[in-house]
Parts: structure tokens; C-alpha cells; sequence
């Protein structure tokens, strides 16, 4: 892989495969780099396992993509589920995310993961100040919030009501 730098135009030459004979290489691999598969490079580019191995620094963008979708929503409900689907490994913790998006304070969330109100699959005490992870599963009990039709589901889909 060759990485460019922005600011100053400099370039980085970062191995990918090294001293392999090609019957030793996953063929899903090999495919990719042989069809020049843009999603594969794409995955491997932002690979920061991978970079942190070969690198002394690696700096991370804080932006990041969000794109909301209802996928089911029945009547009465008392639940919010939120399913992370997070293509690239990112350092973005979940207690920043969350608060972002909900525009609810970190500690309020700490509280109520603490509360039981707040619950991920996986299940993990400091799951609120790790890295968010892809197949996260975070459902919300919101059946004490009188008014959840009209503050939180706003928040949840990206859509004023």
C-alpha cells in the first residue's frame, strides 16, 4: 500500500505480504489483490492493526460517517435497539458516540448502563469506554420515559417529526 500524506505530499510504502510463496496465500486474498478489489483495499488501507505494526504513529480522523435506518417499530414501544454497523476499525468509544447521537451526557449513560437501562450485546462493564466495534448491540429501556415518542425516536432515526 502507498499512503500519501495530505499536509506535506510525502508517501509511505507499507508491506502488505512479505517473502510468500503464493500457494501460502489465503485465495480469497490473493483474488482481491490480483482483481485490484476496491473494498478489500479499502478495508486493508484503514487497517489499524495492521498500519500500528508496520508504523511509529498512526492518526486517526475523528469524522465518521452516520447513517440511521428504522428497520422495525412497533406500537407502544419501550425499547430502543441500536445495531452498530462500523465497516472500519475506528477509536471512537461508544459512550461518544452514543452521547453525540442522543444528545444525552456520558455519565447519564454510564448511569443508566450502570441501571441496568442500558444494555450491549456483548455484555462487558467497560464496554462504554471501548472502541465501538462492528455487530454492536446496544437496546435502551425507555419505558419510565413518558414522552419517548416525541424525544427520543427524533434522535434515534435522524428524522424531526
Amino acid at each position: 500500500m502507498i499512503y500519501k500524506c495530505l499536509t506535506c505530499g510525502r508517501t509511505w510504502n507499507r508491506p502488505i505480504l512479505e517473502r510468500r510463496n503464493v500457494r501460502d496465500i489465503d485465495p480469497a486474498v490473493l483474488g482481491a489483490l490480483q482483481s485490484n478489489d476496491p473494498e478489500w483495499i479499502r478495508a486493508e488501507t484503514f487497517n489499524l492493526d495492521a498500519l500500528r505494526h508496520k508504523s511509529q504513529r498512526v492518526d486517526e480522523f475523528a469524522e465518521f460517517e452516520i447513517a440511521k435506518e428504522m428497520r422495525h417499530q412497533p406500537a407502544n414501544w419501550t425499547r430502543l435497539a441500536i445495531e452498530l454497523t462500523v465497516p472500519f476499525p475506528t477509536s471512537t468509544r461508544l459512550d461518544r458516540l452514543l452521547a453525540s447521537e442522543l444528545t444525552v451526557s456520558r455519565s447519564r449513560l454510564q448511569a443508566l448502563h450502570a441501571e441496568g437501562m442500558v444494555r450491549t450485546n456483548p455484555e462487558r462493564a467497560d464496554i462504554m469506554r471501548r472502541r465501538i466495534r462492528n455487530g454492536t448491540l446496544i437496546v435502551i429501556d425507555l419505558s419510565i420515559e413518558a414522552e419517548r415518542e416525541r424525544s427520543w425516536k427524533p434522535l434515534a432515526t435522524g428524522d424531526p417529526l
